[in-house]
């Protein structure tokens, strides 16, 4: 026999954005003065999930650069204090393109604000998540389980989304959120058609520390494989065998062809740091150490809806962007903060959170957010991972105007700050 529970929301998966949208949803109250039921359906098992949230490799893990605005709405959630000493402030941006004479500046500074951005450890986020939603009794994990079957309109509740799971488990729920990435499982049953854009590019991800250090300044260079990145990070950790002597460190993300990536990942560590000195140039000095090179495909997906009955999508599984401006967690974070807020709005006016009106809200709200985001990638990795003449000269004269036409370079640091 089933084991049948009912939720106020279902949220499939328990990644970043998944315990993220839990948290936001965690001390809403209904009509009747309780709390909302939420449940979480995880894949992965629950003692993995701990160990991941109480160890990191300190020098290989993913990091993530966290606009202004995202850094605000952690600190809203009472999340920043977990990730504070470890959050390293983007200061200033170096825009520059290799070999020529274009270069852009932007400083914190001239915004008024004390840091455009951080750059954090994947890890350390889910850590915090995962330390604030722990004494949340509201949530309910299920894991690990995964979904296997949707059924929107059960007989006895029309009102309710039901799911299966392959634990033979059946909840129901007002709303199923769709928090399960790229592959979205959820997605699939729904049937959701995604449009896919293929970069051809892969980016090339490792920590390495540099002669000099970074003085919380992130750069964007253009190179002859594609564009480079090179992001602040924390503090070196006790465990390195790096001598403390004001050496960095930072993140690379360094695009470029699957088959440059395939050559770059037989190089040995120092002539892999030779070459990275030769197309990132000495703005740091001798790249001194590098980390583990782990290499991602880069590739555009839209769904062609975000909503179905009773269901939305978020983050990764209602689209997937190039890497080249840092926009895509700050944008499935902009996802879960204005599905939060419709859903606060409904329960204040006693109105159903799975109605048809809030999720349309929510699709239209995100739908020009998401639209410009994505042209402002587009358009970058089109301009700058492009080594044709007239590019490059187009390129370096907009790093020049852009570099001495306040309002120009005012607009692209608001979208870069997630405003």
């Amino acid at each position: 026999m089933k084991n049948n529970k009912k939720f106020d929301i279902i949220i499939s998966g328990g990644g970043l954005s998944g315990c993220l949208m839990a948290l936001s949803l965690a001390n809403l109250s209904k009509a009747d003065g309780g709390l909302l039921s939420i449940a979480i359906v995880e894949a992965t098992k629950a003692e993995t999930v701990k160990i991941q949230a109480n160890t990191r490799s300190l020098f290989d893990d993913r990091v993530l650069a966290l606009s202004h605005g995202s850094a605000a709405y952690l600190k809203k959630m009472a999340v920043w204090p977990y990730l504070s000493s470890d959050a390293c402030a983007i200061e200033k941006i170096d825009i520059s393109d290799r070999g020529h004479y274009g270069k852009a500046r932007l400083e914190a500074q001239q915004q008024g604000v004390s840091a455009l951005g951080y750059v954090i450890e994947m890890a350390v986020i889910g850590k915090g998540l995962l330390t604030e939603l722990a004494d949340k009794s509201n949530v309910h994990w299920f894991n690990p389980d995964s979904i296997s079957d949707i059924n929107w309109k059960p007989d006895d509740d029309t009102a309710t989304v039901s799911v299966e799971l392959n634990s033979g488990t059946s909840i129901q729920a007002s709303l199923l959120l769709a928090c399960d990435g790229v592959n979205s499982p959820c997605r699939q049953l729904a049937g959701i058609n995604v449009n896919h854009s293929d970069y051809h590019q892969v980016a090339l991800i490792a920590n390495v520390a540099t002669e000099h250090p970074h003085k919380n300044k992130a750069y964007e260079r253009f190179t002859e494989f594609g564009p480079l990145a090179m992001l602040p990070l924390s503090k070196l950790r006790a465990k390195l065998k790096v001598k403390p002597n004001g050496q960095g460190r930072c993140s690379l993300v360094w695009t470029m062809t699957p088959e440059q990536s395939e050559a770059m990942l037989l190089l040995n560590n120092d002539h892999f740091c030779q070459q990275l000195e030769l197309a990132f140039g000495s703005w740091l000095g001798k790249i001194t150490q590098v980390g583990k090179r782990d290499v991602y495909p880069l590739v555009l997906l839209q769904a062609s809806q975000q909503t179905y009955h009773r269901m939305a999508l978020v983050g990764n599984a209602a689209h997937t962007i190039h890497p080249i401006a840092g926009q895509g967690f700050n944008l499935g974070l902009r996802d879960v903060q204005l599905m939060a807020e419709l859903i606060a709005q409904a329960l204040k006016n006693n109105q159903d959170i799975g109605s048809f009106a809030l999720l349309n809200n929510y699709a239209q709200q995100r739908q020009r957010d998401q639209k410009q985001t994505i042209k402002l990638t587009d358009s970058l990795v089109t301009l700058f991972a492009n080594d044709l003449p007239p590019l490059i000269a187009g390129r370096n004269i907009g790093l020049k105007v852009m570099n001495y036409f306040s309002p120009l370079k005012k607009t692209l640091v608001n979208k870069l700050m997630g405003y």
